[in-house]
């Protein structure tokens, strides 16, 4: 993990979201879509993140940790 995390920052990538381990592929596409809308709508990548995260949380069928807990975001830096 630690390396292709170092790869991503070397090539320019200044925040990386990433799971730590195999995520149902309806709760990652759950996620990843509430988590573009939220920036559009002019949340920081920090909000953006943590709301998709409460909405996987609290969506029906998704409320185990296994759906949502796996993703992290690093770095953050703000644009």
């Amino acid at each position: 993990m630690f390396g292709l995390q170092r790869g991503f920052k070397k090539a320019g990538a200044r925040t990386i979201i990433m799971s730590l381990w195999p995520v149902d592929d309806n709760a990652t596409l759950l996620m990843m879509t509430e988590f573009y809308a939220n920036l559009t709508k002019g949340m920081s990548k920090r909000e953006a993140f943590l709301a998709a995260q409460n909405k996987v949380k609290t969506t029906a069928g998704f409320e185990n940790p296994r759906y949502w807990a796996a993703f992290i975001m690093l770095d953050g830096n703000e644009k």
